[in-house]
């Protein structure tokens, strides 16, 4: 099972750049202005994490299910053979 959608890794192989810079001076500067950016427009970092959290739950549940779902129906298969 692969988590990262296809269009992700296209979007990125496309115009994404293979670096370190989440722990760099600089990068930690614009993080942070970003972040005071996006609270001045309105923007909820806590509701937007809270909503990224609760579907991402309910997205890798779903995943299971439907994994459990094809493991009963195919072991359901074999012992009808």
């Amino acid at each position: 099972m692969n988590t990262l959608p296809d269009n992700t890794l296209e979007a990125f192989s496309d115009h994404g750049t293979l670096a370190r810079t989440v722990d760099t001076v600089a990068a930690v500067a614009e993080a942070h202005a970003v972040m005071l950016g996006l609270a001045a427009v309105g923007i909820d970092l806590d509701d937007v994490a809270a909503t990224l959290e609760r579907e991402g739950v309910a997205s890798f549940a779903k995943s299971f299910e439907d994994l459990m779902a094809t493991l009963d129906e195919r072991g359901a298969a074999l012992k009808t053979n």
